[in-house]
């Protein structure tokens, strides 16, 4: 068994219930028990110079203890995105119903074509690192011998990052 930390976000249609079921779909996937779940936070969308502005994120963060490996992984969070409505042709900066990364799998580093872990944007980006912090703010990350927390801290975003009274469980 391995402890990962799966980020969720969306920021189209009912943007909660998509966090909620990807938690319970998380759940419910063999060899895996969701047993941390961050504060839900509103964030502002990322979009690239120039592009149209996007509705703001929800974005939190879930440790799981899973025995599946982290392609595996990777490929159950796909099926959980597409059953969401995310279409998996849609260009990489598109709104979407519900996106999930990998940001740690246990002290694992990954680098392939399809998939890189730790996440390779995770230091750079508040949004993630607020709820994972919540979770996991003494892990260290590996490849970056730093911890959540002290990421958090040296973090240069300054995109809005407010904690919601939204909980990922009713």
């Amino acid at each position: 068994m391995t402890e990962a930390f799966v980020a969720l976000g969306a920021n189209v249609g009912d943007r909660l219930a998509a966090l909620r079921g990807a938690v319970s779909a998380l759940g419910a996937l063999k060899h895996t028990e969701v047993t941390a779940m961050s504060a839900v936070y509103e964030t502002e969308a990322l979009v690239l110079p120039g592009a149209d502005p996007q509705p703001d994120h929800l974005n939190a963060v879930v440790g799981l203890w899973t025995g599946l490996g982290p392609f595996a992984l990777l490929r159950a969070l796909h099926v959980i995105e597409r059953d969401a409505g995310r279409d998996p042709d849609a260009p990489k900066w598109a709104p979407r119903p519900l996106d999930l990364d990998i940001l740690l799998f246990g002290v694992q580093c990954v680098e392939s074509s399809t998939l890189v872990v730790p996440h390779p944007s995770l230091a750079e980006r508040r949004f993630v690192l607020a709820p994972l912090a919540e979770v996991a703010g003494l892990a260290e990350v590996p490849g970056l011998g730093q911890t959540v927390d002290d990421l958090l801290a040296a973090c240069p975003d300054s995109g809005r990052v407010e904690r919601t009274e939204f909980v990922l469980r009713a």
